[in-house]
């Protein structure tokens, strides 16, 4: 299964193509729309107040409720653009954006508005293609849940199991401690106050995947095709599995995950360091993985950058609107793009 994502922050849609959907797929539309949910801005002062409704336009791959086999291609509106906000500062590279590579890569022919293709909207469509993979994936008793795992220093407690990651999925801010999550509230509103923004992390789990999927080699390996989908988000910029950037304070005494054959004569490990991975290969353990996601690079504090046109030094300073942080709003991005990365394992 492959999908395309097309449109721009501010053109009149975005959407996506998946090719490779296997017919007959009932589609549950009410999960789709709750998916779709989890990534909106809630109107708390923490996100952006741009307001889209992003119901999802089937165009063609369904037909009377099941998917048909042919490409699954589905649209999403864009209603409340406020295009006018980027006019004065269009020649002005926003530092942190892709503005000035893309300028570069097509010539200034690029949509400037809200970042055009490059932006964080376009993850509207990638949520719907990840709820999609996860219904295919739940046939295969296989679920994809995550949680944030840390906002500006301050931590979440640390995934267990697929119960408390189902349970985080109904709440607006997706923690598992919710005392922690109060105290990440209070400072995106304070990174927000100062004109600022911050960046976290998000932990994610793929459960129920058999023994044996991937490879060793640089197409099979099963940690590269999960950071491909991975690093296609924006604002990702690091992805650690199992214990991650914690192996450097190890000793492989500390590291290893010890085997034992469970009573119901599976192999199963003691403890998950390797994230469910040991030659790129699936162990048969959870598939678990930590984001690092970057603050978001649109604030209101002057900024030095350079006019594109001109080509020469200048200041910034944004207006318009922006999320102060986008961690909170990733999480069911992070997901999709993890149980998309899990079908193209599953050979789905």
């Amino acid at each position: 299964m492959k999908y395309t994502i097309f449109g721009e922050s501010h053109g009149p849609a975005i959407g996506v193509v998946l090719e490779g959907v296997p017919a007959g797929l009932e589609l549950d539309m009410q999960a789709v729309a709750k998916e779709m949910d989890r990534r909106r801005p809630k109107g708390d002062g923490l996100s952006t107040p741009r307001r889209e409704g992003d119901e999802i336009k089937i165009l063609s791959g369904v037909f009377e409720g099941r998917t048909t086999g042919a490409p699954l291609c589905a649209t999403i509106d864009n209603a409340d653009t406020r295009s006018g906000d980027y006019e004065a500062t269009k020649n002005l590279a926003r530092p942190g954006h892709a503005d000035w590579p893309a300028h570069v890569r097509y010539n200034g022919c690029n949509d400037y508005r809200g970042g055009g293709h490059f932006s964080g909207r376009l993850t509207a469509p990638l949520v719907f293609a990840g709820a999609v993979a996860k219904q295919l994936l739940a046939q295969r008793g296989v679920f994809v849940g995550a949680h944030i795992s840390g906002i500006y220093g301050i931590s979440d407690a640390a995934m267990e199991d697929l119960t408390s990651l189902q349970a985080v999925a109904d709440k607006d801010f997706p923690v598992l401690d919710d005392g922690a999550g109060e105290e990440m509230k209070a400072a995106i509103l304070e990174a927000k106050e100062e004109r600022d923004s911050v960046g976290g992390s998000i932990e994610c789990g793929v459960f129920g995947l058999p023994v044996g999927l991937g490879g060793p080699d640089m197409w099979d390996n099963a940690e590269g095709i999960f950071a491909r989908y991975l690093f296609a988000v924006p604002a990702v910029k690091a992805v650690g599995f199992g214990a991650g950037a914690a192996f450097a304070l190890m000793r492989g005494s500390e590291a290893n995950d010890p085997l034992y054959v469970d009573d119901d004569g599976t192999v199963k490990a003691e403890q998950n360091c390797a994230g469910g991975i040991n030659g790129g290969i699936t162990n048969g353990m959870p598939l678990t993985f930590e984001v690092t996601m970057r603050p978001t690079p649109s604030i209101a504090r002057t900024q030095f950058t350079v006019d594109m046109e001109k080509m020469e030094n200048a200041e910034l300073e944004l207006k318009g609107r922006h999320d102060p942080c986008v961690v909170h709003r990733a999480v069911p991005v992070i997901e999709a793009a993890a149980a998309l990365a899990a079908c193209e394992l599953l050979g789905i």
